[in-house]
């Protein structure tokens, strides 16, 4: 699907500022790893997400740019420790930061990142401030939950569906929700309207995570930028696995068990066997369904906000962008 025009603009606006901020100071390896994470690229929809959070509401995107430098440093400030903890070689087909240079070196530089994240949300007037760093603060502290949410479910044998929901929805959803309301909160957005936008986010985040999941397995692997089955040759415990576990057969289950408590010889085999047993028992069904539900969830919040057609129309075709790549 191409993308909005309005992402195009958001982004550039978006771009140009945060260059400005990736200026390298001293000591050069504490700031050159910084430099280059933000430079790696991405959609950035998450600060485009608080620009057009706030444009929404009345306010010029201009002005919560500090909303979404705070944003990307974060999630950067995130993705620089996630690929830690995970012992991951490459970030976006690029060297991870701490491959580049050194596990120390990461931990530092990722915590520098969640210092200056902080700081870019300084400038806001003291009663807008106090709010913006109070939900940022929530985020963050949500984030890292999710994080150990999911690393706790690897090494466990039963993970229901809505703990897995939940884990989705700390580790990734808060953070496109918390882009949006912080937007809006800069724009002059009401209390009502700003939760209504937040849910809006929300639900929008766990039906894009479930998405993700599909797409692991099912997706076209020349639009989805990763090889197809990853999640499955890590074991991951993932909606569709879960999904699988409840709906299959005795036997089914209890390959699909087998086949997750092992590192087999042949990715390629088992790859395909979990396929076909996802198709075979309905999980793909039933993931594909729960995913039109959470997006649901999400337009219904645009009821609940007094917005003209045209900004609800805007966050309608974001939403159906975000959520229906090719599948």
């Amino acid at each position: 699907m191409a993308e909005l025009e309005f992402i195009d603009r958001y982004r550039e606006d978006f771009l140009a500022r945060l260059e400005a901020h990736r200026t390298l100071g001293e000591p050069k390896n504490l700031y050159e790893p910084i430099a280059y994470i933000l430079g790696l690229g991405g959609k950035r929809l998450r600060p485009v997400l608080s620009l057009m959070g706030c444009e929404l509401f009345g306010g010029r995107a201009s002005e919560a740019m500090g909303v979404a430098l705070a944003i990307e440093a974060f999630h950067n400030f995130s993705l620089v420790h996630d690929d830690i903890m995970d012992r991951a070689p490459l970030r976006r087909g690029k060297a991870t930061v701490h491959e580049k240079w050194d596990v120390n070196t990461g931990i530092l530089s990722g915590d520098a990142l969640l210092i200056l994240a902080y700081r870019f949300l300084e400038d806001y007037p003291p009663e807008l401030y106090k709010e913006l760093t109070s939900l940022f603060s929530q985020t963050a502290l949500e984030v890292c939950q999710g994080q150990q949410y999911d690393m706790d479910f690897g090494g466990r044998q039963q993970v229901s569906i809505p703990q897995y929901l939940k884990m989705i929805e700390y580790k990734t959803a808060v953070l496109l929700a918390a882009a949006l309301k912080m937007g809006a909160l800069v724009g002059g957005a009401g209390k009502g309207d700003a939760e209504a936008l937040y849910h809006f986010g929300l639900n929008l985040g766990i039906a894009f995570q479930i998405q993700d999941d599909y797409l692991d397995l099912f997706g076209d692997p020349d639009t989805f930028g990763k090889q197809l089955g990853g999640d499955v040759l890590e074991n991951k415990k993932t909606f569709l696995y879960l999904k699988a576990l409840e709906l299959a057969w005795d036997p089914d289950r209890e390959q699909l068990l087998g086949l997750y408590s092992t590192e087999p010889k042949d990715g390629r085999a088992k790859i395909e066997t979990v396929r076909s047993i996802f198709e075979a028992c309905g999980s793909v069904r039933a993931t594909k369904a729960e995913m039109d539900r959470y997006a649901e969830k999400a337009f219904e919040s645009l009821d609940q906000m007094e917005l003209s057609e045209g900004a609800k129309s805007q966050l309608r075709r974001f939403g159906e962008y975000l959520i229906q790549r090719e599948l």
